[in-house]
């Protein structure tokens, strides 16, 4: 769809309330599921980040990579077992997922970012002393449990204009390594930087009141609803964690946190800047 000049001069006004709202303040962004797959979404993705920092808005990505540890542990004749939807690591598994984490997906999405025109910087949790984490459970292995988040490595680079982005790798004071689920971390770390928003890309519409039914979207509710959404079967399975992690977050100091569908190009602008939004906004 072509617009015209005057449109597109409607569309910059229609965002300026949303960009004085957000310049200068921290968002995090949680990123994984087939967003992260899909090539031309990742590409959608990076251009939203680099569109936000150029416009003043401190951004964090926090990236997954579930699918791509599972690949690469059946390359080398790994079975992935899961418990509670944790995976179960022993000491070779951390050093493959340490490996696809801080290595191939890390660099691969600061190539896109700076391919785009953006400045960033890649960062595992082991980097500063970020993420310090212990054993979440003996039946899971090197799976970690976060302790505490040092933001000064994120700080610094935020304060020198680049993107933060990050692998979730952490370590305790032994030197043991430790994969942390990403969705925990992406809240730990928004809580401690005070960030303004924290917007978790998923692979559904947001919270459904009938899960085959996208226009039973919840778009707003505050986190004093999940236990009866819960307890009614509104939110469950997977999305229970997520949700979880999402009102963590706020109960640690974030102002908003969105959980949107990635598949949908460039969801984090529509969230970020639009009237309408999209997802599921807890509060």
């Amino acid at each position: 769809m072509q617009l015209s000049n005057a449109e597109r001069a409607e569309v910059l006004i229609h965002a300026l309330p949303y960009i004085q709202q957000y310049y200068n303040k921290i968002i995090v962004v949680k990123y994984g599921g087939n967003a992260m797959i899909n090539d031309e979404l990742r590409r959608d993705v990076m251009g939203d980040i680099v569109l936000l920092s150029l416009i003043g808005i401190k951004v964090v990505l926090v990236h997954g990579g579930g699918p791509e540890i599972t690949d690469m542990l059946k390359k080398t004749g790994k079975k992935s077992e899961f418990v509670n939807g944790l995976r179960v690591t022993d000491a070779e598994t951390v050093d493959i997922a340490q490996m696809v984490l801080a290595g191939k997906i890390n660099k691969s999405l600061i190539n896109l970012i700076q391919s785009t025109g953006g400045r960033a910087i890649g960062l595992c949790g082991l980097d500063g002393g970020m993420i310090t984490a212990r054993q979440l459970d003996p039946a899971l292995g090197f799976v970690g449990e976060i302790t505490e988040v040092n933001t000064e490595p994120i700080t610094d680079l935020l304060e020198k204009g680049y993107i933060p982005v990050i692998s979730t790798i952490g370590r305790d004071d032994e030197g043991n390594v430790y994969n942390i689920n990403a969705d925990t971390a992406a809240a730990r770390i928004a809580g401690k930087l005070r960030a303004e928003s924290l917007i978790t890309m998923t692979d559904i519409a947001g919270i459904l009141r009938d899960r085959d039914d996208p226009a039973s979207l919840i778009s707003k509710m505050n986190v004093s609803d999940a236990p009866q959404l819960m307890r009614e079967g509104v939110i469950s399975g997977g999305m229970i964690p997520k949700v979880e992690c999402c009102i963590e977050a706020i109960r640690r100091g974030v102002g908003k946190v969105f959980i949107i569908d990635g598949r949908i190009p460039h969801a984090i602008l529509i969230e970020t800047l639009t009237d309408e939004g999209i997802g599921t906004m807890l509060v």
